[in-house]
């Protein structure tokens, strides 16, 4: 088994360009890192192009990560592993590729697998997010639409890159479940839904309308920008516009706060 110990191999270069969106965009891959986002990327039958095991650390983390049965999870995941594509490096080497302080060991190399062509229009509702600019808000978003079984989410162009690092992690394993769809042009997108019998709901604080006086059937919800909300080209094409109401003060939410309670009234909707 050869380790790879060199900056300089084309392969190590190659994974160290995923840390940019340029690459990412140009590749239509990324990078997941961790045993729990690499076995959820396995379970899901997620496209793995490579999985890189850091040799040094291998026994150290994989032993170590899992809860009681750990010889148990560790076999399975290990065989599972032996599947695919591996390369092995020394543990110099896997800290220029890893992200986070502490990596467990393992990466793998992905394919993305976002479509505009595969918008599913059977859905009750569809979430589209309009310039979302935080990484940790947008992970937070499809973690929450994920817990209510939503397939599906549109991001504008100018949206924070759902294959960040940041994002992917904060996921939880989420972004495994989702079909991303970036569009260049969120307004033409928008239009293209309604033709299929959706209504566009855009959050506004220029409103009177409740977001529990709605039916959630046949929409998309537009959840907007942190500091300047949805923008007024998708305002002027909305159906309705609806907010959150607030006792206190307070006079707007974090968008990702937004998002959940309005995934959650969704959910409470359909479950009455």
């Amino acid at each position: 088994m050869q380790i790879i110990s060199s900056k300089d191999n084309e392969q190590i270069k190659a994974i160290k360009k995923l840390k940019e969106k340029k690459y990412r965009d140009e590749t239509n891959e990324y990078i997941v890192e961790g045993i729990k986002l690499v076995k959820e990327a396995i379970e899901e039958k997620v496209n793995i192009k490579m999985i890189v095991i850091c040799e040094d650390c291998e026994e150290e983390s994989l032993k170590n990560a899992s809860k009681p049965n750990t010889n148990q999870i560790e076999q399975g995941l290990l065989y599972e592993i032996a599947k695919y594509e591996c390369i092995y490096v020394t543990k110099k080497i896997f800290n220029i590729l890893s992200e986070v302080q502490t990596p467990q060991g393992i990466l793998a190399v992905v394919e993305k697998g976002d479509s505009i062509e595969n918008i599913n229009y059977s859905e009750d509702i569809i979430l589209a997010l309009d310039g979302i600019q935080d990484p940790g808000n947008l992970g937070t978003i499809l973690r929450t639409a994920d817990s209510a079984n939503l397939k599906q989410i549109i991001l504008s162009e100018n949206s924070a890159d759902p294959y960040n690092p940041k994002v992917v992690r904060s996921t939880m394993g989420a972004i495994f479940r989702m079909n991303i769809i970036k569009t260049e042009n969120l307004a033409k997108t928008l239009q293209m839904i309604k033709k299929h019998k959706f209504e566009i709901v855009a959050t506004s604080l220029d409103t009177e309308k409740s977001i529990y006086s709605i039916n959630y059937n046949k929409k998309v919800i537009v959840i907007g920008n942190e500091a300047n909300g949805v923008s007024k080209e998708i305002q002027d094409l909305s159906d309705e516009k609806v907010k959150i109401p607030m006792l206190g003060k307070t006079e707007s939410l974090n968008a990702s706060v937004a998002a959940s309670i309005l995934i959650y009234e969704y959910v409470r909707e359909k479950l009455m």
